[in-house]
C-alpha cells in the first residue's frame, strides 16, 4: 500500500511540475490557434491559464501536497528496512533523506520537466482535463494565496496589479515560435502556406533591418555635378530612365539635393532652380524607422552617409518595402545579377550578391556576419584586398575564381564548394 502511494505521488509531483513548465514553455499564440480542433481542451485550458499567478499556485500547492504525502510515506517504508542495517536515528535519517531526495528529483522533477519542455503545446492539451480538476478543486486556497500576496505587494512594493486581468496580447517571442513552427510544419505542395510565412518572419524581422544592409552603394548611384547644363542632364534622364537623380557639388560626399525627371520639360539655363531638398540619414539607423519618416514627410528616397559623413549609399521607399514583400523592381535595381548553378558544389555569382540569399536560396551555409552583406564583401574580409582578374581565393572550404573585377569592386566569381 505505502509503495503504490509513493509511486502515486511521484506521478502527481510530475505532472504539476511538468505543467507548470508547459506553461511557461508553450506556444500561446499556437494554444490559441488550436481552440477550434479541440473546443473542449482549449476551454479548459482558457481558464486555468487566464490568471497566470492563479495557474502557478494551482501547480505549487499540488506539488507541495504530493510531496508532503511523498516524505511521509518514504519514510514508513524505508525506516523498517533501515533500522536492520543501521543503528542510530541520524544515519537512518540521513539516508532516508538522500534515497527520497534522488527519486523526487529523477522521476518528479528533471524528466517530466524535460519532457513537457519538449512538447508543451501537446502536453498541455492532452492533460487539459486533469489540470481543470485540479485547478477548481484547489481554487478556494489559491485564490486566498493569491488575494494575501497581492495584498503584500501593494503594501510594501507599491504595486497596483489586482490579478484580475491578464494581458492577452501576444509577444514578440510568441509569434517567433509559431513563424518557426509553421515554417517547420509546411510542405513544398503548399507554395502559398510557404509565401506567408515568409512574409511573417520578414515582418517580425523587419525591426532589425538596418539601411547599410538594404542602401543601394555610392558606386552604383547615378550622381551629377551641380555645374552641368541642361540639355546634359536631360540626356541623363533618356540614358538612365532615372525620375530621380542626386546633384552634388564640388565632390560627390556634398549631395546638395536631387532632381526630378519633370526638369526636362522647363526651360532653364542652370540645374539649381529645380533643386529638391534630400533626406540624409545616417547607415545604422533601423529601416522601419526611415520608413516611418517617409510616410510622415511624405518622402520617397534619403541620401545615406556613413559616420565620416561622406556618401555611403541611397535608399527608397522600394528598397525597405523589399524587406517585407520580397523584390519589387524599381529603377535602381542592376538586372544583370547573374546567379547560374552549374552541379551542386560549383555556381557562376555576381559580386553583389546578398548572402543570406545565397545561403537560403542554395543552402550553401557561407558565413554570414554584420562586417559584410554581400558575396564581394565576404571576399574582401577576409582576403583584404581587391583580387584580380583570374585570381583564386580559398576561404575554408569555398573556393572562389574572380570572373570579373574592376579595380574598386568584384563583379562576378565561380565558387566551387570543396568536400566537408
Amino acid at each position: 500500500m505505502l509503495l503504490l502511494i509513493i509511486l502515486l505521488t511521484i506521478l502527481i509531483s510530475a505532472f504539476f511540475s511538468g505543467m507548470e513548465i508547459a506553461y511557461v514553455s508553450a506556444n500561446k499564440l499556437r494554444l490559441e490557434l488550436d481552440k477550434q480542433s479541440s473546443p473542449l481542451n482549449s476551454g479548459v485550458l482558457k481558464m486555468v491559464t487566464r490568471k497566470s499567478g492563479q495557474f502557478i499556485a494551482t501547480m505549487l500547492v499540488g506539488n507541495n501536497i504530493a510531496l508532503v504525502i511523498y516524505g511521509i510515506a518514504f519514510s514508513k517504508l524505508l525506516e523498517p528496512v533501515l533500522y536492520d542495517y543501521l543503528h542510530t536515528d541520524s544515519a537512518v535519517l540521513l539516508v532516508q533523506t538522500l534515497v527520497s531526495t534522488l527519486v523526487i528529483l529523477l522521476f518528479g522533477e528533471f524528466l517530466p520537466k524535460t519532457l513537457f519542455r519538449l512538447f508543451p503545446n501537446a502536453l498541455l492539451r492532452v492533460f487539459s482535463l486533469p489540470l481543470g480538476l485540479f485547478y477548481i478543486l484547489f481554487y478556494p486556497l489559491t485564490r486566498m494565496i493569491t488575494t494575501v500576496i497581492h495584498l503584500l505587494l501593494r503594501r510594501f512594493l507599491k504595486s497596483t496589479g489586482n490579478g484580475e486581468a491578464e494581458n492577452r496580447v501576444f509577444s514578440r517571442v510568441d509569434l517567433d515560435h509559431f513563424v518557426k513552427d509553421s515554417e517547420n510544419q509546411q510542405s513544398n505542395e503548399n507554395k502559398e502556406v510557404e509565401k506567408e510565412v515568409k512574409l511573417f518572419r520578414n515582418a517580425l524581422d523587419f525591426s532589425k533591418v538596418k539601411l547599410r544592409e538594404i542602401m543601394v552603394p555610392r558606386n552604383e548611384i547615378t550622381m551629377l555635378d551641380v555645374n552641368i547644363d541642361i540639355e546634359t542632364l536631360r540626356q541623363k534622364f533618356v540614358d538612365t530612365g532615372y525620375s530621380r537623380i542626386l546633384i552634388y557639388e564640388d565632390n560627390i560626399d556634398n549631395i546638395i539635393g536631387y532632381v526630378h525627371s519633370s526638369a526636362i520639360f522647363q526651360k532653364a539655363k542652370s540645374v539649381r532652380p529645380f533643386l529638391k531638398n534630400v533626406l540624409i540619414v545616417p547607415e545604422t539607423m533601423a529601416a522601419n524607422k526611415l520608413f516611418s519618416r517617409f510616410i510622415r514627410d511624405h518622402r520617397s528616397i534619403a541620401l545615406v552617409v556613413d559616420e565620416f559623413g561622406g556618401t555611403a549609399g541611397l535608399v527608397t521607399s522600394e528598397d525597405i518595402l523589399e524587406e517585407i514583400f520580397g523584390e519589387i523592381e524599381d529603377e535602381h535595381d542592376i538586372a544583370a545579377f547573374i546567379e547560374k548553378k552549374i552541379n551542386e558544389r560549383e555556381f557562376v555569382f555576381s559580386g553583389r550578391f546578398d548572402i543570406d540569399l545565397i545561403n537560403e536560396k542554395y543552402q550553401i551555409n557561407i558565413p554570414e556576419s554584420e562586417e559584410y552583406e554581400t558575396l564581394a564583401g565576404f571576399i574582401l574580409f577576409h582576403h583584404e584586398s581587391i583580387p584580380k582578374v583570374n585570381m583564386t581565393i580559398t576561404i575554408g572550404r569555398f573556393n572562389f575564381k574572380i570572373l570579373k573585377a574592376s579595380h574598386t569592386k568584384i563583379e562576378l566569381v565561380y565558387l566551387t564548394i570543396a568536400d566537408d
